[in-house]
């Protein structure tokens, strides 16, 4: 292995104490170790580095030459080093992010704290919403979207795959009976969403179909987690993100319903952003510290 920066330690420190034995102490080497590190210098540049006399050490015009050279090298490796150790907590600024209402309670925030910790100066403007928004107009610097992604400029980091599933709370189920078809939905109150992008239609997968269910409930959010509040609540049936119901269903407070009649229905989760190669450092560091965990959280069964 090449450890000529260790070398030019070895021999700056020699040139300093002026003496072998003195600079393996400092170094906690012995004499003889230092003295073949020497020579191996000497015999690799093919030129004579140190006058070796019994009273002191001198250097040679090589030896000189090396020596600042030396100096030079290592401090510049030493500012690299401090420059990246600082480069964290000195990277600043505003990031405009984002999110649905659930995914970022239940994915992002939790994952917060720790790129904070990682870059304390940076501010996270973050925008909870069901709505799509624009992130030109809205001048958004990373937004996570689930479902197709926008023929534009926009980049784009996969994070995974929501699978939506039906869920009810089991009181619901105990007054109203557990649907066993597609066509059941239409005797339920199927709790649905007011933002311009809803449609009263479920679009569900049977044998191999598309069949769109028109359905119909006593309630319109604007966001999911209002919904799950409510299907937790017994009101009604509920359509959402496998991630978003997994703790309810994991704690008996919701359950799936029609799981063997309707095919699995899934949409991609992406974070977009623009800048591209010219994106800001700190969006940079902000997708890749955030990213991994959330493919994780999404990946989580």
């Amino acid at each position: 292995m090449d450890n000529r920066f260790g070398e030019m330690q070895v021999f700056i420190r020699v040139v300093e104490t002026g003496s072998f034995s003195e600079a393996a102490r400092a170094l906690r080497m012995t004499p003889s170790t230092v003295s073949k590190l020497i020579a191996r210098i000497e015999e690799r540049l093919g030129a004579r580095l140190l006058e070796r006399s019994t009273r002191r050490l001198s250097l040679t015009a090589e030896g000189q030459t090396y020596y600042e050279r030396s100096q030079v090298l290592l401090g510049e490796l030493d500012e690299m080093e401090r420059g990246l150790s600082r480069g964290a907590a000195s990277l600043g600024g505003t990031i405009r992010v984002n999110a649905s209402v659930a995914f970022g309670i239940i994915g992002l925030e939790p994952i917060l704290p720790a790129f904070w910790k990682a870059y304390p100066n940076i501010v996270v403007d973050l925008s909870l919403s069901d709505e799509i928004i624009d992130l030109y107009l809205d001048r958004t610097d990373v937004a996570f979207r689930t479902g197709s992604l926008p023929d534009s400029s926009m980049m784009a980091r996969r994070i995974g795959i929501a699978r939506r599933k039906i869920v009810a709370s089991p009181s619901y189920l105990e007054r109203h009976g557990v649907p066993r078809t597609i066509e059941d939905l239409a005797r339920h109150n199927c709790l649905g969403f007011n933002f311009r992008r809803s449609s009263p239609v479920w679009p569900l997968k049977e044998s191999g179909r598309i069949v769109d269910r028109a359905v119909r409930g006593s309630l319109l959010a604007n966001n999911g987690e209002t919904v799950r509040r409510m299907a937790v609540s017994g009101i009604g049936l509920a359509r959402l993100g496998d991630y978003h119901a997994r703790a309810d269903i994991a704690a008996g407070r919701l359950v799936e319903v029609l799981g063997d009649v309707v095919q699995v229905d899934e949409e991609e989760i992406h974070a977009l952003y623009l800048g591209g190669s010219r994106m800001p450092q700190r969006v940079r560091a902000f997708l890749d510290c955030v990213v991994p965990p959330l493919q994780s959280f999404l990946a989580a069964e």
